[in-house]
């Protein structure tokens, strides 16, 4: 298992490789800003473990990565489903030992205007199984040992359109607003415990999740 390199920076190495031996779990990490992430905590010398749906673009991840002298692990994982949750944290931790540090970036947006989605409801609960109840798997998962080690960090990945009133998106902004209180609420909660947490209110970003909802006019 990786050492935490406690060697005081120099001005050559401060900001470059403050994350080495840290154990940073990211969410949606095969495209988007999941994968930049990874590539951005593995520069500075993190163990990265990276969670997807998809396999394969996983995999090319993780041998970018690799290539490029960075320590990076693979775990497909659905995050809106509770087995392969636990059992995807059971497997890290039985092989890391521990999670330093989770980013929450799995998402799914939906673009559709009310009057459009008034027969649409499982619209809200398919953002909310992943944006909202997604994110809460994981912390809830990975916060016993976060605790028990008086250490950890949670970044959940929300949006810019939480702050505002943003027409069409009103299943993907609740989804988002409901993970910032909760994030409010629990940050507070585990102060005392060593474990904090940060929310980051991302605007649009190109990524492959904003593609077009149907024909909005």
């Amino acid at each position: 298992m990786t050492e935490i390199d406690n060697r005081k920076p120099t001005r050559a190495t401060r900001g470059k490789r403050e994350l080495v031996g840290r154990h940073v779990l990211i969410t949606g990490a095969s495209s988007g800003i999941g994968r930049a992430a990874a590539l951005a905590v593995a520069n500075k010398g993190a163990v990265v473990l990276l969670l997807a749906r998809r396999g394969a673009e996983l995999d090319a991840v993780v041998e970018h990565i690799r290539s490029t002298g960075g320590a990076a692990y693979a775990y497909q994982c659905d995050v809106a489903d509770s087995e392969s949750v636990e059992h995807t944290v059971k497997t890290v931790l039985a092989e890391h030992g521990h999670v330093d540090m989770l980013v929450n970036n799995a998402g799914r947006s939906i673009r559709r205007a009310i009057h459009r989605s008034t027969d649409r409801l499982h619209d809200y609960e398919r953002t909310m199984a992943v944006n909202y109840f997604g994110a809460l798997r994981l912390t809830l998962a990975l916060l016993p040992q976060m605790r028990e080690r008086k250490f950890g960090h949670i970044v959940n990945i929300s949006s810019a359109g939480v702050q505002v009133a943003t027409p069409r998106y009103s299943a993907y902004l609740a989804s988002k607003a409901a993970l910032d209180k909760f994030t409010e609420v629990a940050a507070v909660e585990t102060m005392a415990d060593g474990v904090t947490f940060t929310t980051i209110h991302m605007p649009l970003v190109r990524t492959p999740m904003i593609a077009p909802t149907g024909n909005q006019g």
